[in-house]
């Protein structure tokens, strides 16, 4: 980013705080209050006496409840597309669907025929939520007491606490994505119980 173009988003923020706290309703003393900002700062920040640092616009985007980059306006990135390059571990193929090391990671998984049969299901527990939709094949989803098998158009989200596990249910691969991160926003759709592969 030129000096110039930087100078410019810099001296937006001020005032872009300002609506921001008008829109909301607040005063700069309310708002001192709940962020821990001196009042003398915050008028300042608005004013573009101050330049914004990560210190101060944090707590400010948390209250205002707005992405940082919305907070100072900072101008679109790069391409958003995703090249992702299929990882074969374990005998599956995982094609990564997202870049960020944050949050929610989605995937495009593969699995081959015979992936994981009755003998090698290894039932494992982690913190977190995962959410599995089937694109095509035949999923088997071992999940605490329940054996289920998710065919394409089928999803299942679960709480990974529950000892789970995966494995294909079918002759041919089995195509599903998969998300799963920490403790957070789920997707409540269910998998309804299927015809069990013992």
């Amino acid at each position: 980013m030129a000096d110039e173009e930087f100078e410019n988003v810099l001296t937006a923020v001020g005032p872009r705080l300002r609506a921001l706290r008008q829109e909301r309703g607040t005063t700069l003393a309310k708002l001192a209050a709940v962020t821990g900002i001196s009042l003398s700062t915050l008028s300042r920040l608005e004013s573009g006496q101050r330049k914004p640092t990560l210190e101060l616009l944090l707590p400010l985007a948390r209250e205002y409840r707005v992405p940082l980059d919305e907070l100072v306006g900072a101008p679109a990135t790069g391409d958003p597309r995703i090249h992702a390059r299929p990882v074969t571990r374990h005998g599956q193929t995982f094609v990564p669907l997202t870049r960020h090391f944050g949050g929610v990671h989605a995937y495009k998984q593969i699995m081959p025929p015979g992936f994981r049969s009755e003998t090698e299901l290894e039932l494992k527990v982690h913190e977190g939520y995962e959410w599995l939709y089937v694109l095509s094949g035949r999923l088997r989803l071992v999940l605490g007491s329940h054996d289920l098998v998710l065919t394409a158009g089928e999803a299942a989200e679960f709480d990974t606490r529950t000892p789970h596990a995966v494995g294909n249910a079918g002759s041919q691969p089995v195509e599903f994505l998969s998300l799963f991160g920490p403790q957070g926003e789920r997707i409540h759709v269910r998998a309804r119980p299927g015809t069990s592969v013992r």
